[in-house]
């Protein structure tokens, strides 16, 4: 028998998943901010925000900003004067950050900013490469988790840091029920509204719901090598960071 993975709430052939997922980010990628403003009432940028402080970019620092196509953390990232690669395996992802970067006045060939079409699963780069790796909101899209943390710790250098920030399952008592029906019935909605494409953005809630649990997916952060994980919930769990250390 073949094997599945889960695709949203559909079990699909693992073959299948890596372009069932990249059709989706195709379709979405010109609306992708806009419709994580609506979604997520703004918050998101709160969240970034947040997450970066965690990180510490400093200056001079090999970052690497794993499913970051559209440039939202780089761009935090940036000042700090870190050399920051924004990878993602979706290219229509990467184009909408170049644009961005090039309404910033950054250009794309030069400066602090690379852009690296990447399957985190099989990373391109050398091992001890990097002196970060961050991915925002990414992970779950991966067809083996498993891979890409393993890949994460590759291309660390010793005293490298994980952080990655994913939605996860609320603890909050009684706000499940409200954010699932949320997240089932409002999204797709506005998905259909905004960008026009209500499929889409049913298969990222689902996908929200089949991730695995904050315990659980920290076991599978240090059973890819890393060391002194640590989870931090957000919005009562809505959304969590979680990080380790290569040593």
């Amino acid at each position: 028998m073949s094997e599945t993975v889960s695709f949203g709430y559909e079990d699909v052939d693992v073959s299948e998943k890596t372009a069932m997922v990249g059709e989706v980010f195709s379709k979405v990628a010109a609306k992708y901010d806009l419709m994580n403003d609506v979604m997520s009432g703004g918050m998101h940028r709160l969240w970034k925000d947040r997450f970066v402080r965690r990180v510490k970019p400093q200056k001079g620092e090999a970052i690497l900003d794993m499913a970051g196509g559209t440039g939202d953390i780089a761009f935090r990232m940036a000042p700090s004067g870190a050399e920051i690669t924004v990878s993602d395996i979706n290219q229509e992802m990467l184009d909408v950050g170049i644009e961005r970067a090039l309404e910033r006045g950054i250009d794309p060939d030069e400066g602090s900013l690379v852009w690296s079409r990447q399957n985190a699963e099989e990373l391109k780069f050398s091992s001890r490469s990097f002196d970060a790796y961050t991915i925002v909101f990414g992970i779950r899209n991966v067809t083996h988790i498993d891979k890409a943390l393993k890949e994460a710790h590759r291309v660390l250098k010793y005293g490298g840091r994980f952080y990655c920030m994913e939605f996860s399952t609320t603890e909050w008592p009684g706000f499940k029920e409200i954010y699932d029906a949320y997240s089932h019935k409002v999204m797709p909605k506005m998905g259909g509204l905004v960008a026009q494409d209500e499929d889409s953005y049913r298969y990222l809630a689902e996908s929200i719901r089949r991730f695995p649990p904050m315990p659980e997916f920290e076991a599978m952060i240090r059973d890819a090598g890393f060391a002194r994980t640590k989870v931090e919930p957000i919005f009562g769990g809505a959304v969590a960071i979680h990080s380790g250390w290569k040593v």
